[in-house]
């Protein structure tokens, strides 16, 4: 009981830090205008949390998990805002920098919690995925406009290709969090399509985006920056003075092998088991059949 009663006051103590810092992020945001649900929903989790920390009684799974919802609804409306903006080529690699530190912190604060255990046993399996989608896809979303000025990308080519390597490895561990279904004879005839589904760690429409999203990316990889491996992966830490830690991604993806596999297992769900179901190939294929000819 002594070491549980621990574990909850480190944990306490750690998040009051967090959501003061995360308190003055929503005071800004509201004196700059901002006002929609999500900003809403984020203050009053954020309200919840204050007085649960006071109470001292709530289990520190449950505070964490409203922490990490907290932080989901207040960077979605600063996503939007990035995207609405069409990522102003002065300032927007310093807020995406600072956003996928703050979608990291619940997963940091779990760790500084002391607590023995993994974050997906505390945080959850759905949450962690859509912490990593969430920074994911706004690497994604950044790059998408990126690529698109040619001038930037010519003196940058190295930023660049580091918020690629990053952004498909986070929509990459997002199929780690639970385990794929084993396929056996056990399974129904009428379920087969649904396990098939399972089998490929394809639990939800989020997942297969994520497959198509990591593909394009490694697509732009190849095209902007060819084959050659990154010697040396720049960080995009060095754009930013935040204090916020941020872990970086240091290992160099093989864009043209890692592309190929997440656009062929996309294109075999998509005419398989979710044929007939809006899910559009054509531009998966274009992408794979560049990845084989470049190669020759």
């Amino acid at each position: 009981m002594a070491a549980a009663g621990a574990e909850a006051g480190g944990a306490v103590a750690a998040l009051r830090l967090r959501l003061a810092a995360l308190g003055r992020r929503l005071a800004a945001l509201r004196g700059a205008g901002g006002d929609d649900i999500f900003l809403a929903k984020g203050s009053a989790t954020l309200d919840k949390l204050k007085d649960l920390c006071n109470e001292g009684r709530e289990r520190p799974s449950m505070l964490l998990q409203l922490y990490t919802q907290a932080v989901l609804d207040i960077t979605y409306f600063e996503e939007n805002q990035l995207v609405d903006e069409d990522f102003p080529e002065e300032s927007s690699l310093q807020k995406v920098k600072e956003l996928i530190c703050i979608l990291s912190e619940p997963e940091d604060l779990v760790r500084e919690c002391n607590i023995n255990e993994e974050p997906v046993n505390i945080l959850g399996a759905e949450l962690l995925e859509c912490l990593y989608w969430r920074k994911g896809a706004l690497l994604y979303m950044y790059c998408h406009t990126a690529k698109e000025r040619s001038e930037w990308l010519r003196g940058n080519i190295a930023i660049f290709k580091k918020c690629l390597n990053d952004g498909v490895h986070y929509l990459m561990k997002m199929f780690s969090f639970r385990c794929p279904l084993q396929l056996n004879e056990d399974v129904s005839l009428q379920d087969k399509d649904t396990a098939r589904l399972l089998s490929e760690g394809i639990f939800s429409d989020t997942h297969l985006l994520a497959m198509i999203y990591s593909g394009e990316m490694c697509y732009w990889g190849l095209r902007h920056c060819g084959e050659g491996k990154q010697e040396c992966l720049e960080t995009i830490d060095s754009v930013s003075n935040s204090d916020l830690g941020c872990r970086s991604q240091s290992v160099s993806l093989d864009f043209r092998e890692t592309g190929k596999n997440m656009l062929t297992k996309y294109v075999a769900v998509c005419e398989g088991p979710l044929k007939g179901q809006g899910w559009n190939t054509t531009t998966a294929k274009q992408m794979l059949c560049y990845f084989v000819k470049s190669h020759k």
